[in-house]
């Protein structure tokens, strides 16, 4: 009988600390996905800021459509992730969600509508795919006024020209400040 009560503690014991472990070991991804992401953010809004003050809007689409994949590859390759930008309106078809994206999108759109700011949205999680255990993280962006000059409800003619030249099948536009542009997607391959 004490043998058994035991090892039944121990194995308490044992289950809790496996417990702990996975949780402080995902604080820390989380952690290291918020960096990730706010370096990335902070690469692809300098280039799109100095694209601007350069040549406005056309010049940053230029930044847009010649750029970010470069910027979003150079990133990911620096943290060891692979980041992307997704949206339930997408610009760049390559954008469109995945389903656990789409998902978690929608979530955010729940959540903006009950009052939650923007700024602090986030969610992640760890799943399998395909037999193999995954870190995802996805930190929702919001629409600024600056954003509004090619995701906005009337763009300049030049600029609307532009983004039917180079995003034929455009659906990212008609937005209003404060709106839920989309988020950026971190996932970590953990085995």
């Amino acid at each position: 009988m004490k043998i058994i009560r035991i090892s039944i503690i121990l194995s308490s014991i044992l289950l809790s600390s496996a417990v702990s472990a996975t949780e402080v070991n995902q604080e820390q991804m989380l952690q290291e996905s918020r960096q990730a992401i706010q370096q990335f953010a902070k690469h692809l809004k300098g280039e799109l800021k100095a694209a601007m003050k350069k040549g406005g809007p056309v010049n940053a689409i230029q930044v847009c459509n010649e750029k970010a994949m470069d910027i979003t590859a150079s990133e990911s390759q620096k943290s060891s992730v692979t980041l992307s930008r997704t949206s339930l309106k997408t610009r760049n078809p390559e954008n469109t969600p995945e389903a656990w994206e789409k998902t978690v999108l929608q979530q955010f759109e729940e959540r903006k509508s009950k009052g939650e700011a923007l700024k602090k949205m986030e969610f992640s999680e760890i799943v399998e795919v395909k037999g193999k255990k995954q870190f995802r993280y996805m930190k929702a962006m919001g629409i600024s006024q600056a954003c509004l000059h090619c995701h906005g409800e009337k763009a300049l003619p030049d600029v609307s020209a532009e983004l039917n030249k180079l995003y034929p099948d455009d659906k990212a536009t008609g937005y209003k400040k404060g709106d839920l542009r989309g988020a950026i997607v971190l996932i970590k391959d953990l085995n």
